[in-house]
């Protein structure tokens, strides 16, 4: 086994640790990791490929629990935006990937750090302007979810409509992203194969770290998710190699 496949497995037991206890973040985890020894396309397919059985368990659940209506808004935008992300990704080097992915993985973590709220409505044109953001975001760095997380993590929404929106957004994510880099011929065959191969360590610790998950300990979970997403965004950036 190489020292990259290594890299690339303790990345997706990370990720899948986070994912499972919090229902965000496996992007701002996995991609500074991959990222680093992989080039942006390479970087984003292993990423969606892993990433859609994760949250396949959780989907009956998360249908129940949230709000389709909305999750249907955010994608129908997506879909008009993330052509426009990927045209972006194709002229961004590696080294500008990278620092792309730490900088909107730490801006993130610094608006929910902050305790950022809206207490109003979530008004119709807020979460289509929020599904054509992430769409951007998609397509140009293969992170989809701090525009729909901040957006919902700062709204009034209970808890668990949170983590189910998350849930569902984030699989119809992967599939629309996944169309879209095939439609463009940007999809890496090789990184097929070690997406796939990374999916059961991956789904493994999903799992685990939902089974580890207490809602009376959220805040101690959220307050290591942080750290990590920290950590890992800070390690990607080149002038850390």
């Amino acid at each position: 086994m190489t020292p990259d496949l290594m890299w690339l497995i303790g990345g997706a037991i990370a990720a899948g640790l986070l994912r499972g206890f919090a229902e965000f973040g496996t992007a701002m985890i996995f991609l500074p990791v991959v990222g680093q020894v992989l080039d942006p396309f390479a970087a984003v397919t292993v990423l969606l490929i892993m990433d859609l059985v994760g949250p396949l368990p959780a989907i009956p659940r998360a249908l129940r629990d949230g709000h389709p209506a909305d999750v249907t808004r955010l994608v129908s935008a997506m879909v008009l935006t993330v052509p426009i992300g990927v045209m972006i990704l194709a002229y961004i080097s590696p080294e500008s990937f990278r620092y792309l992915v730490a900088l909107i993985s730490l801006t993130l973590l610094i608006c929910l750090i902050s305790g950022l709220r809206y207490r109003g409505t979530l008004m119709k044109p807020m979460i289509y302007g929020t599904g054509a953001a992430s769409g951007l975001l998609a397509g140009s760095a293969g992170i989809p979810g701090p525009p729909v997380i901040l957006l919902y993590m700062a709204s009034p929404h209970p808890a668990s409509v949170v983590r189910a929106n998350n849930t569902v957004f984030r699989l119809l994510s992967d599939v629309v992203i996944l169309f879209v880099l095939a439609l463009f011929g940007h999809l890496v065959l090789s990184a097929v194969g070690t997406g796939v191969f990374l999916i059961v360590p991956y789904l493994l610790a999903n799992l685990v770290g939902a089974a580890i998950f207490r809602p009376e300990l959220e805040k101690a979970y959220r307050v290591v998710a942080y750290l990590i997403i920290a950590a890992s965004a800070l390690s990607s950036l080149p002038f850390f190699d």
